[in-house]
């Protein structure tokens, strides 16, 4: 199962290339899910009405993986370790990389960088 972070949604809901296309594809599938950060940032960020009827229909087609106790687990092993190394990423990519860890998934993002600090996290290629 691939995992879209928030970028790659945005960037659906966009028309912006080349994920746009990538995240079409795996909707078709049905080989696409989200994480219930990524819906909370969705939802949140939607400003116009307009924005928010775009983000329900994408949501409504697109199961979200919930922050259970292993996810969330998970998420704190991740955050101690990058700061034990001096290498931390956000409050909600650690949330993110916890639930696709714990669901044994590939992440897909643009936001590769930050991602590649967690061990083991497999990123979906573009």
């Amino acid at each position: 199962m691939i995992v879209a972070d928030t970028d790659v949604l945005i960037d659906f809901l966009a028309g912006a290339e080349p994920m746009a296309a990538r995240v079409a594809r795996e909707l078709e599938r049905g080989q696409m899910c989200t994480t219930a950060i990524s819906r909370f940032e969705l939802l949140a960020g939607a400003r116009s009405r307009r924005q928010h009827v775009s983000v329900n229909r994408l949501l409504a087609a697109l199961p979200t993986l919930p922050l259970d106790e292993p996810a969330a687990d998970r998420a704190a092993g991740i955050r101690r370790e990058l700061e034990a190394a001096g290498a931390t990423i956000g409050m909600a990519d650690c949330l993110i990389a916890g639930i696709v860890l714990n669901r044994e998934s590939l992440l897909l993002t643009r936001n590769r960088r930050q991602f590649e600090r967690v061990a083991g996290l497999r990123l979906a290629g573009e």
